[in-house]
Order: C-alpha cells, then sequence, then structure tokens
C-alpha cells in the first residue's frame, strides 16, 4: 500500500526507458487499485506489464461490496495479478481454498496469476517448512488442467525475509524451489513442472539479486520494497 496515483506514474515513467531492453525477462509492476488503470494506460506499447495485487473469487457481478473481479482488473489495463500474497494470508484471512478460487476466478478472466507461497520462521524452525508449502501448493492449484498450469506463476516468499532485511540465502531459495518444481511434477507432471517459472520473494535487492538468479531453480523475482523506486527495480531487472 504505497504511492498515490501520480507518484505510481512518475514512477513508472521513470522505470519504463531504464528496461526499455530487457528482453531477457517479463517485467511486471503491481500498483495499488486506485492507480491501476491510470499507470497502464500510460505504460502501453511498452515493455512493462501491470498486475494487481488481489483479486475477488468470482468474475460475476453482484452485491460484493468492496470487491475488484478479476474480469474489472482485464478490463482497466493489467494482465496479471497477484494471488495469496503472505500478507493477505497473514493479516486478511486468505486461505489455500481462497487462492484456488482466485486463481480460477483470474484464469478465467484471462489473467495470468502469481500464486504465492511460503513459511513462517516458526514453521521453518520447526521442520514444517516442506509440508506447509507442499499444503499450499496442492490445495491453491487443486483442480487446475494442464492448460491452467501452463499460465500459472509460482512466487516463493519465505514469510521470515520478507521486509525483515533477513533473506533466504541463495542454497535454501534453491532447496525449496527445487522442492516446489517436484511438487508440481508430482501432481501435473514433469514437463509442468520443467516450464513453471517460480520466483524468489523475500528482501530481494541490487545487491543479492544475482546470486539468487544463479541457481537453478529460482526463474524470477518477486520484488517489495526494492521496487518502489525505479533505479533500485531497474538495477534488480538488469542484474546480468
Amino acid at each position: 500500500m504505497y504511492k498515490l496515483t501520480a507518484e505510481a506514474v512518475e514512477t513508472a515513467l521513470a522505470l519504463k526507458p531504464l528496461v526499455a531492453n530487457a528482453s531477457h525477462c517479463e517485467v511486471v509492476i503491481a500498483p495499488v487499485f486506485t492507480a491501476l488503470k491510470t499507470v497502464a494506460d500510460r505504460l502501453e506499447g511498452s515493455n512493462i506489464r501491470v498486475a494487481a495485487q488481489d483479486c475477488a473469487v468470482q468474475n460475476e457481478f453482484g452485491a460484493l461490496t468492496g470487491e475488484v473481479a478479476p474480469v474489472m482488473l482485464k478490463d482497466a489495463g493489467c494482465s496479471h495479478v497477484i494471488i495469496g500474497h503472505s500478507e493477505r494470508r497473514q493479516f486478511f484471512g486468505e486461505t489455500d481454498e481462497t487462492v484456488n478460487r482466485k486463481a480460477k476466478a483470474a484464469l478465467a478472466a484471462g489473467l495470468t496469476p502469481i500464486v504465492c507461497v511460503g513459511e513462517h520462521l516458526a514453521e521453518r524452525e520447526a521442520g514444517n517448512a516442506e509440508s506447509v508449502v507442499k499444503t499450499q501448493l496442492i490445495d491453491g492449484l487443486s483442480g487446475l488442467t494442464v492448460a491452467d498450469m501452463e499460465r500459472i506463476i509460482i512466487a516463493y516468499e519465505p514469510v521470515w525475509a520478507i521486509g525483515t532485511g533477513k533473506t533466504a540465502t541463495p542454497e535454501q531459495a534453491q532447496e525449496m524451489h527445487r522442492f516446489i518444481r517436484q511438487t508440481i511434477a508430482s501432481a501435473h507432471g514433469s514437463d509442468i513442472a520443467d516450464r513453471t517459472r517460480i520466483l524468489y520473494g523475500g528482501s530481494v535487492k541490487p545487491d543479492n539479486v544475482a546470486e539468487l538468479m544463479s541457481q537453478d531453480d529460482v526463474d524470477g523475482a518477486l520484488v517489495g520494497g526494492a521496487s518502489l523506486e525505479a533505479e533500485s527495480f531497474a538495477r534488480i531487472v538488469n542484474y546480468k
């Protein structure tokens, strides 16, 4: 929850020339709901896509005050939507069931879901990190077809490394990303698992992104605080 509309536009337009030649990756930014349409319009024709930070569990219009349907996000210019972010789970009651429903609704609206999974510090210290993430994956992706899975992006967020300044070591990130890929392979087949993009999200910064990206199963980054300034986010995009 950062930036009013004018500030979001200013940041997006500052980012635009800095990542214009980034052909090695897909660049997506996720402003707040109120800035989505304006930012998307100003970025039209660029290589920067726009994501929403959340969505409703259905596309049917109805008496659901405060909700925003995936089809409305598509209409506002979004191509992606973040689903099940750790803060949504921790503070707003998001469950694996709602993540699943939101993912299906997003797919139906033509959006690419970025589905977040990750464990808390107590769960990791208790040796339950993999079981927590496995449950989130299995339940959150339940009932999705092969075609659906082709459009899903997974983001691994070790909750203990978000906004704390702590970062999972590249080896810890790789270990969990490999486990995520193996879990997807078991549920949906190795071909899908090999093609699934798995992002790392947990205090990603310009000075640690290259080492994280050197890991075999780390395919990209879900960037938090370091994305609030165009220059620092561009350094992450252009890490090579």
